[in-house]
């Protein structure tokens, strides 16, 4: 059974990283929690191996199409490695509400951003200084939570600067896949703490789904996406603060 639902949860955090570019640590981290009992320390290393693979393998059919902005996903990762490996160093002395907490008000703001109309319609590039602010605000969420920052580029890319849903995916899946390998490094401390076994299983189904959906990301409505992605994470969100102070 074991084997089952991890496949299962890899095959569903693929599928909402192919198809939205976002999503797979907010869904891996309290899956790995709340199913498969790893500590919130041990659940955000894991998700950072998960989501690294399965964000690399959905980004590879974008770039072949040339659906991913370059310089924006190099910047967000470059100069997230500050707060990104400076935050992974003491992500697993915090305390685990802390960790928690933080993870949940992150999906809260994630999924309002998400509910968002898009204000523009014409595509622009992002200023260089707005590019350095959300990239050291990835770096450190990354590095605190384990998650990639897709939820932030997107909804930057689509909502303020015009950026078509197929194109600010494939930009945010190479930022994931990145920065989830930074963090994963910073993590190092925790892998011998961490149970492979399920992680690696999730990633194998995760991997197959987001290489698969990638492909056809083109044909879902870009409102439904964000809509359906948006109610997920605020229902993770609630799930995960219950858990942390009620349950």
């Amino acid at each position: 059974m074991e084997i089952v639902a991890a496949l299962i949860a890899g095959a569903i955090i693929g599928t909402v990283l192919g198809f939205v570019g976002a999503g797979g640590a907010m869904l891996s981290v309290p899956i790995l929690i709340n199913i498969f009992d790893f500590s919130p320390h041990q659940a955000t290393t894991a998700a950072l191996a998960v989501v690294f693979l399965a964000a690399l393998s959905g980004a590879l059919p974008k770039m072949r199409t040339h659906e991913v902005l370059y310089r924006d996903a190099l910047i967000i990762w470059g100069i997230g490695l500050v707060t990104n490996i400076g935050f992974s160093s003491i992500a697993d002395s915090l305390p685990e509400k802390f960790i928690t907490t933080g993870f949940a008000l992150v999906l809260f703001f994630a999924s309002y951003s998400m509910f968002r109309a898009p204000l523009s319609n014409v595509h622009k590039r992002i200023p260089v200084a707005l590019l350095i602010v959300i990239s050291l605000v990835v770096g450190a969420i990354t590095g605190l939570f384990g998650i990639g920052g897709g939820f932030l580029v997107i909804p930057t890319l689509v909502l303020f600067f015009g950026t078509p849903q197929n194109i600010a995916a494939g930009t945010s899946l190479l930022v994931i896949s990145a920065n989830s390998l930074t963090a994963l490094i910073g993590h190092h401390a925790m892998w011998s703490q961490v149970n492979w076994k399920v992680p690696t299983l999730m990633a194998i189904a995760a991997v197959v789904m987001a290489s698969t959906s990638s492909h056809f990301g083109k044909i879902a409505s870009p409102a439904t996406l964000r809509k359906a992605f948006a109610e997920l994470l605020f229902v993770v969100a609630f799930f995960t603060l219950a858990n942390t102070w009620v349950f």
